[in-house]
């Protein structure tokens, strides 16, 4: 584990009758449960992390779940810390081993002198594997003998539950609180056979096996409340903050629960969701009510976002205020439907016909995917254009405990603006912002504007001559680009100049980070910066690169036919600045910190 476990001394609360078995305090614990996700492993990951959010505790968590409608293998790892959390972890401290398919994929995540906990009833382990220790428990009989037979397969989760709280000493109180609040709505049957399992477990003291148990300390308490959700969660919540009161989607992985969330929450606050027959009918009916009016979203993950395009290059003629929800995964085609990948970013910038230009923005953690949303919802009213977000699946499912947001300086509340338009109102000026008109709304003038997706004029109507043409693709440039003078300064991790900075977009904040602090820990000289604004960039970074010998960009994509991930050919071609190298995989896994670190140091050498 990060912290090594110490020995504390003997308490009256210790029974006198055990010599061996000793308590001791620990910072960090990486624990990963491997499974199949029919056995609700998440749902153990998600109680914990929710615990740590009411705990004083930093938590990150990291999953992976099959494609197939059946299920199957599946993992849940959760980095829970007294201080700082910025990555799921490397290797796990403690593995829970379900089944033999488990043990086997999975020993090998584990550090040296870390402990395996087995289900005893489906795993013979490798005991001539001294690196590591080994704990059997029969986790399925000890299932059977609480609930019953049947119950087995739907408990086995909830027991565990209740040893990893007895052998963490982890607030028991707060658990049951959570396991009632999520179990009584589903009956009181089900929440007696949860509590029944949990009991089970937690008698059954693993602790007094190992000869030890740990005290997983909290950090010092803030005083401000914590929420703690995963990424899809916050993005809906910063949507609806934003002022989003309408959306239209179809249902795709990872992207599904951001819709659900929207669906149900969006009536709420006098909004509507729908879920169309399909993309086109989304995006379109999406474009339908921001001519109306409202601002409006539509979302999906890279396949489904390809579908709308054409429909997006008509959001950007009709300079319409859209907000674009991209939460990528594996791709090309059906690619890796659960895994992540940042390999999106071009279809963002480029992805429609013509010259199409967008706001693209990146959160960097689950906290900002909800702040992201807000600054996403303000820029495609100022601007009247789509505006993306590109999140990714790692965002999606992680789970992470933050301070709850100033709702009060952040919240939006729209208004329909169906005042009377003066004299002078033209929605399309040559020079200013674009000022649209709902349907029905009164011109003073007499004079009312057009929507089209053909080229037009300062009205809206149809004009193709070439200068026209020419004086619209400026203004609809150049009012995007004009947005990067107002962005806050790039904040950099580390010393403002040195041997290399490690740049990153999107979920590789955490990893990069991490990675910049082990180095910065053995004398070298690194820095780190995440750029959360991906078009236009901001106008600090050519200043930030010269400092720095060496700017390795760290993404998630392929090299492509030249060696240079997506962000970084973006960045080499803004600034034909030849220090700017890449790191890229396309493994669906999230970057591990000795990984970035390693492949940094073949760069160097």
């Amino acid at each position: 584990m990060s912290a090594t476990a110490t020995s504390a001394p003997k308490s009256d609360a210790d029974d006198p009758t055990d010599s061996n078995h000793s308590s001791g305090d620990i910072t960090d614990a990486v624990i990963r449960f491997a499974g199949n996700s029919q056995d609700g492993i998440q749902t153990i990951g998600g109680f914990l992390a929710k615990l740590a959010g009411r705990s004083a505790r930093e938590v990150m968590t990291y999953m992976t779940i099959p494609s197939t409608i059946s299920g199957g293998a599946s993992i849940f790892q959760v980095h829970l810390a007294s201080g700082e959390v910025l990555s799921s972890g490397d290797e796990a401290d403690f593995l829970f081993a379900f089944y033999q398919h488990s043990y086997d994929a999975h020993l090998s995540s584990l550090r040296d002198g870390g402990i395996c906990i087995y289900d005893s009833d489906h795993v013979t382990p490798d005991t001539n594997d001294k690196r590591v220790r080994h704990v059997g428990v029969p986790i399925t009989s000890i299932t059977v003998e609480a609930l019953g037979g049947t119950a087995r397969d739907r408990g086995k989760n909830i027991l565990v539950l209740g040893l990893v709280t007895a052998l963490f000493q982890l607030d028991r109180t707060k658990l049951v609180t959570l396991i009632e609040g999520q179990f009584k709505r589903k009956g009181d049957d089900i929440l007696r056979n949860a509590m029944v399992a949990f009991d089970a477990g937690y008698a059954y003291q693993v602790g007094d096996l190992l000869g030890e148990s740990f005290n997983l300390k909290t950090g010092e308490s803030s005083g401000a409340d914590h929420v703690t959700t995963d990424g899809n969660t916050a993005l809906a919540l910063g949507l609806i903050a934003g002022g989003v009161r309408f959306g239209a989607a179809y249902p795709i992985t990872p992207w599904t629960t951001v819709m659900e969330h929207l669906r149900s929450e969006l009536p709420k606050h006098g909004g509507l969701f729908v879920q169309t027959e399909d993309e086109l009918a989304a995006v379109t009916m999406a474009l339908g009510m921001a001519y109306a009016g409202h601002l409006s979203m539509t979302g999906s993950s890279g396949p489904g976002i390809s579908l709308k395009m054409e429909a997006l290059g008509y959001g950007t003629m009709a300079e319409l205020p859209l907000v674009v929800v991209n939460v990528q995964r594996g791709g090309p085609s059906t690619g890796l439907p659960t895994s992540v990948e940042q390999s999106d970013l071009l279809q963002a910038l480029y992805g429609s016909h013509g010259d199409t230009p967008r706001v693209v923005l990146a959160p960097i953690n689950v906290e900002d995917c909800f702040h992201t949303a807000v600054e996403a919802c303000r820029l495609a009213k100022k601007c009247s254009a789509p505006v993306f977000i590109l999140s990714d699946q790692a965002l999606a499912t992680r789970i992470e405990a933050f301070p709850e947001p100033d709702f009060e300086s952040l919240v939006v509340e729209p208004e329909l603006a169906l005042e009377t338009r003066p004299e002078d109102f033209v929605p399309y000026p040559l020079e200013g912002e674009t000022r649209h008109a709902p349907p029905g709304t009164k011109m003073a003038g007499g004079k009312y504007p057009v929507v089209t997706g053909l080229e037009h004029d300062a009205w809206g109507h149809p004009n193709g001559s070439p200068e026209m043409h020419q004086l619209m693709m400026d203004r609809r440039r150049d009012k995007i680009s004009k947005l990067a003078e107002d962005y806050p300064a790039c904040e950099v991790f580390g010393d403002d100049s040195g041997d290399v900075l490690l740049l990153g977009w999107g979920s590789t904040w955490g990893p990069i980070r991490e990675a910049t602090i082990r180095a910065r820990d053995k004398g070298l000289s690194y820095s780190c910066l995440s750029v959360r604004y991906l078009n236009p960039l901001p106008n600090d970074l050519a200043d930030i690169f010269d400092k720095f010998k060496h700017v390795v960009v760290i993404e998630m994509n392929d090299k492509g036919m030249y060696g240079f991930g997506q962000f970084a050919t973006l960045l080499r071609a803004r600034y034909a600045n030849p220090k700017i190298v890449s790191v890229t995989k396309t493994d669906g896994l999230t970057f591990k910190i000795k990984e970035i670190l390693q492949r940094v140091e073949d760069i160097l050498s």
